[in-house]
């Protein structure tokens, strides 16, 4: 029997684009399986000559999901440059942009990209297995979904003027103040996105039931993980430092200072993907894999300071045992809940704090460094900014470190799990494409810009011999 190759092209319910490759060796055994990124923009290349200020506007259009992501980091990578410390009230705005990030981009992934195969099953018919066939299925629990996502995206309209690429927080604080005229209107909407988030928590330990035969092969293995923590090792989105655990929930890093990330985490290439392989340097490539994200940072954090999130992570780290950390990546998607209750909880704290509607928010200076990093954690990881500028403040050299490259040595491995668990060579069903995808969307990757991935998406897979002759051929 001959050697094959399996192709899924392209990955559906994800943003940006990519295939995955599975080979099998001559007895029909998966003997690898990789995730490509297929599509390159060169955003740190065309920067290069712009001007500093430009930064948060321009790389906040690197993608329409999480563009205030972009949009926070690249300004705290101004401060920098600046040399400067923002008001108190500009910090704690950008604080509140910033779970509202969380919230929208989280309700996004796990009720529109992710529920749809546990609703209706990773079996279902891929023309009905969306979000279109979930409002037909339970409408109500996709209506809410919907909503709650809408009120992240209110809170950064109330804030930037505009939903995507506001170009609200710039290097210094923010461009304006806080409209305390939308504070109750903001206030009124805490209790139904609380009960969503319990609501979507209830369903998802409902799942943990239904497929718990399943969950087992989603990305089980130990590894690295990595996140921001408060001085109290308590979760933090904004302003930390950094903390390494090991997949027995050893720390082994702790209080780094983000800035400099570089002399511990490095980045390595393929000539198969454009996604860039970040890494541990203390381990090496390729044994420095970590993981970053909800789950990362639900694990490393000694505890959450909101009531609900906290009785949440306590349930959470239950499922470790013995291990210390969760390492299945399945866990993504209760960590993400866990992080969207947090974000409701503290995005109410911080309507009622008074220091939001102070008018200074925004401190001016020339530039003073000639190198500037910002770091935040988006809502799929830990993001860097890093800025070379000259005196003029024209940017010479931009790097970017994008969370889901911080994944990608993970999600690889999960993929050529899944493939060494569901396939054996002999047949490839619909089922079992959607169960290996499903892998990827654990990790709710950003690759780009938004998807389109609804209903029945393009897929051509071929099994293939040593001399290309085409032994199996299915589309969809």
């Amino acid at each position: 029997m001959a050697t094959r190759t399996i192709t899924i092209s392209p990955v559906t319910r994800i943003e940006g684009h990519a295939k995955i490759t599975i080979q099998l060796n001559e007895k029909g055994i998966v003997k690898d399986a990789r995730f490509h990124v297929n599509e390159f923009r060169g955003f740190e290349k065309f920067c290069e000559g712009r001007m500093m200020w430009e930064m948060g506007g321009i790389t906040s259009r690197i993608c329409g999901i999480c563009p205030t992501s972009h949009l926070i980091t690249s300004a705290k990578a101004g401060d920098a440059i600046l040399a400067i410390a923002i008001p108190e009230t500009a910090q704690k705005l950008r604080r509140l942009i910033t779970l509202a990030q969380w919230l929208q981009s989280h309700a996004l992934s796990f009720f529109h990209l992710s529920s749809p195969d546990f609703l209706l099953g990773f079996d279902a018919d891929p023309a009905t297995r969306n979000i279109f066939g979930l409002i037909a299925h339970d409408k109500e629990f996709a209506r809410r979904g919907i909503r709650l996502r809408k009120f992240g995206q209110e809170i950064i309209e109330v804030l930037g003027t505009r939903r995507i690429h506001t170009p609200w927080a710039v290097a210094g604080g923010v461009r304006e103040p806080f409209d305390p005229a939308k504070r109750e209107y903001l206030l009124n909407w805490i209790p139904e996105a609380k009960a969503t988030a319990v609501m979507a928590l209830e369903a998802l330990k409902a799942i943990h039931t239904k497929f718990e035969h399943d969950i087992p092969n989603y990305g089980n293995f130990r590894s690295l993980f990595m996140g921001m923590v408060g001085d109290d090792g308590s979760l933090e989105y904004y302003d930390g430092t950094l903390r390494v655990m090991d997949g027995d929930g050893n720390i082994i890093a702790d209080k780094i200072n983000p800035i400099k990330y570089r002399d511990y985490f490095g980045e390595a290439s393929e000539d198969w993907s454009y996604l860039k392989f970040p890494y541990y340097k203390p381990l090496g490539y390729a044994k420095g894999m970590y993981r970053v994200g909800p789950l990362a940072r639900v694990n490393i954090c000694d505890y959450i300071d909101t009531p609900m999130a906290e009785a949440e992570r306590k349930i959470f780290k239950a499922l470790a045992g013995d291990a210390g950390t969760v390492n299945n990546s399945f866990y993504y998607h209760y960590a993400r809940l866990i992080e969207i209750l947090f974000s409701v909880e503290k995005i109410e704290m911080l309507l009622n704090d008074p220091v939001i509607l102070g008018q200074n928010v925004r401190a001016k200076a020339m530039i003073n460094q000639d190198h500037g990093i910002g770091a935040c954690e988006a809502p799929r990881g830990t993001l860097f900014h890093e800025y070379w500028v000259n005196e003029d403040g024209k940017l010479t050299k931009v790097d970017l470190v994008i969370a889901t490259a911080q994944n990608n040595l993970a999600m690889n491995r999960t993929v050529r799990q899944l493939a060494m668990q569901y396939l054996d060579g002999a047949k490839v069903t619909e089922g079992i494409l959607n169960r290996i995808e499903a892998g990827i969307r654990c990790f709710d990757p950003c690759l780009s810009c938004s998807t389109h991935a609804i209903g029945m998406m393009p897929m051509h897979v071929q099994v293939v011999d040593h001399e290309n002759n085409v032994l199996c051929d299915v589309r969809r």
